[in-house]
């Protein structure tokens, strides 16, 4: 009789060479596939596009409450449930938030863990799987975005599934796991805790975007470390239909492009003075140089209004852009930006991170010494700085900027390795591991 091990390397033997248990057809149940309402749906799809691309029959069920079609994927829009008493309780819990202006959820999710409207859309999931039965999938996924995680509620509701079910985890959960300088801590936090470590006990897989997410999350749900494996975001061929500059865009000029949200924690100021400081040194540069930060930044409004009356090479747009004129300036631009948090480190992979490799073009990565992001471009990479360094991070922009001026052809990303960790190759030899 052989040890466990030998048993077990036999049977990856036995599995290689008879395909015993291969994946074929694959189930994704996703809160949202509108590539234009987050990043994480803009991730979420390309993951879906890459399965089909990989070769795997792929049929998608997804909440995003409207008909979307996905090109060769069959896609099932799941209807919400509205003749049952969790309905009514949503919709007279927003009705009186409507008319009194008193919000209800924090007090209601401190006592149930998760609102009205939570478990109302969990129900709705899970009775179009029950009822959906013709499609019998060797492994299930689920995704989400935010802080949903609607899809994975779902599932371990369905306990016959969760032996072909992988988690995928997206970002850390519940909030208060999250690194400093993110100090959210939720109503029902005990009960979210209590929720994902069920996911983590029941799931036969698990997947995360990243490594450093997986370490992370194993820190506080062991079993992750057990069955996680890694997937990063995709890098899913797209063609991009709207190709106008739009008003603000010079394509002649050595732009700058940072496009995403700022949230609180992820201050653009340490960049901007970087800047500011790279102009100062480099008067000349002020005919050519541009810095364009383009997304949500509300918490940062007054500080962004300041600087750009200062500074009139920095264009900022305070609201967010449809993701085709958005992936069309990532490929023009001079550089892309990656800014993260002033944190010891970061374990999360940017959603944008696949598009920054595709349009190859420098990404300057601005975050912490041990982040995801400078993790897969390399110990070595030129163009990384801490978020605050404002000396260094001028110092980075005069670099780039002296490549773009002796030949603008040179300015490239030119990674080879990470097109194909993100992409459909590797994605298939995680999956084939399972």
């Amino acid at each position: 009789m052989g040890t466990e091990k030998q048993v077990k390397e036999l049977f990856i033997l036995l599995k290689t060479i008879f395909k015993l248990g291969a994946i074929k057809k694959i189930c994704v149940v996703v809160d949202s596939i509108n590539v234009d309402d987050s990043s994480g749906s803009k991730a979420n799809v390309a993951l879906i596009v890459n399965l089909k691309e990989a070769g795997y029959e792929v049929k998608v069920f997804h909440y995003t409450q409207k008909e979307i079609h996905l090109t060769n994927i069959e896609c099932v829009a799941i209807p919400e449930r509205k003749l049952n008493g969790m309905f009514l309780l949503s919709r007279l819990e927003r009705l009186f938030t409507r008319w009194t202006g008193i919000n209800l959820n924090p007090f209601l999710e401190g006592i149930f863990g998760f609102s009205f409207t939570f478990f109302n859309d969990v129900a709705s999931i899970k009775k179009a799987l029950i009822k959906k039965s013709d499609f019998n999938p060797d492994l299930i996924i689920t995704l989400s975005k935010g802080a949903s995680f609607r899809p994975h509620d779902a599932l371990l509701k369905l306990p016959q599934l969760h032996h072909k079910w992988m988690a995928y985890v997206h970002d850390p959960y519940p909030f208060h796991y999250y690194p400093r300088p993110y100090n959210w801590i939720q109503p029902g936090y005990r009960q979210k805790e209590n929720f994902f470590r069920e996911v983590s006990e029941k799931a036969k897989f698990s997947a995360f975007p990243s490594l450093l997410l997986q370490k992370w999350m194993g820190s506080y749900f062991e079993n992750f470390l057990k069955t996680g494996v890694v997937i990063p975001h995709q890098l899913a061929r797209y063609e991009i239909q709207n190709t106008t500059f739009p008003d603000y865009f010079d394509v002649s000029k050595f732009n700058l492009l940072h496009a995403g949200n700022l949230m609180k924690q992820r201050s653009p100021e340490g960049l901007i003075q970087g800047f500011q400081l790279f102009l100062i040194n480099n008067p000349e540069a002020k005919e050519n140089a541009r810095l364009l930060l383009i997304g949500n930044a509300s918490y940062h409004k007054e500080m962004l209004t300041a600087y750009q009356k200062n500074i009139p090479e920095l264009y900022v747009c305070l609201s967010n852009k449809p993701f085709d004129e958005v992936q069309f300036l990532q490929y023009h631009a001079s550089v892309n930006i990656i800014l993260e948090s002033k944190s010891e480190i970061s374990p999360f992979l940017p959603g944008k991170f696949p598009h920054c490799v595709e349009a190859n073009k420098p990404i300057m990565a601005l975050g912490p010494y041990y982040s995801e992001t400078r993790r897969l471009l390399g110990a070595d990479y030129p163009y990384w700085s801490e978020v605050d360094d404002v000396e260094n991070i001028a110092k980075k922009i005069e670099a780039l900027y002296e490549i773009w001026i002796e030949n603008k052809e040179n300015l490239k990303l030119d990674i080879d390795n990470l097109r194909q960790y993100l992409g459909t190759e590797q994605l298939k030899i995680v999956l084939e591991s399972l």
